[in-house]
């Protein structure tokens, strides 16, 4: 008889944190920022067809980068959730928090149970009355959560490096100009070549518009992009 193989609980865990981790510093990065006009998402996509920012209720939005169908499921998954919720209850009872909590079981349990993690990270984001209650979530591929109370937030395989580069010049108060700039050049700092320009047509930019009521995501996209790169100085 066949001697079936051994491998502890914590040698299967390592496997899978380094076969998720090293599959998502593949992809591209993204970055979240509060600013005075809302909560920003930015990110590096060449595809007009595949969205790694979205809407999921009225003031959330969520961004992703890892693996497309992973976390597209985890989106829509999280769109029905809410959506019965609001209708279920109160629309002023679906949360970023809530969210963050749902999402950070459904990973969990995946790292745990399923041979193959998700090979994703994902961020749930809440704009505020005021840049100071915005709420900004990271969860990883293992259903770790962290929050973001300085309004600065990153995912990706350098995630790390995009912070340093703009936490300094960072302020919740900075309009939206200001943001994507800083949003823009912390990109620009990894990757091959880096530091690289990178111009409208590499990037995805949505925002939670503090100033609206309902539904406040919109995305920023065509003319109306590089008018803002222009304005921040980012655009080539």
């Amino acid at each position: 008889m066949a001697m079936q193989f051994y491998a502890s609980p914590e040698q299967i865990m390592r496997d899978r944190a380094e076969y998720a981790r090293k599959n998502i510093a593949r992809g591209r990065n993204a970055v979240v920022l509060s600013c005075a006009d809302g909560v920003l998402f930015v990110t590096e996509n060449v595809s007009t067809a595949l969205h790694k920012v979205s809407e999921i209720y009225d003031r959330i939005g969520f961004a992703a980068v890892g693996r497309y169908n992973e976390f597209e499921n985890l989106r829509r998954a999280g769109v029905r959730m809410a959506d019965l919720n609001g209708f279920s209850y109160d629309r002023r009872d679906v949360t970023g928090r809530m969210l963050a909590n749902a999402y950070a079981q459904t990973l969990g349990a995946i790292f745990t149970d399923q041979t193959k993690p998700f090979e994703v990270e994902i961020c749930v984001a809440e704009v505020g009355a005021t840049p100071a209650d915005d709420e900004l979530y990271k969860i990883t591929y293992d259903g770790t959560v962290h929050d973001f109370p300085s309004g600065v937030l990153a995912m990706g395989g350098t995630s790390d490096t995009i912070v340093e580069n703009i936490h300094e010049d960072h302020s919740p108060d900075e309009p939206l100009a200001t943001a994507l700039r800083l949003a823009v050049r912390g990109l620009g700092t990894v990757g091959e070549g880096a530091p690289r320009t990178l111009p409208s047509g590499q990037l995805e930019v949505a925002v939670l518009d503090r100033s609206r009521t309902g539904r406040t995501f919109r995305r920023i996209t065509g003319a109306a992009l590089t008018a803002l790169l222009e304005r921040s100085g980012s655009g080539q």
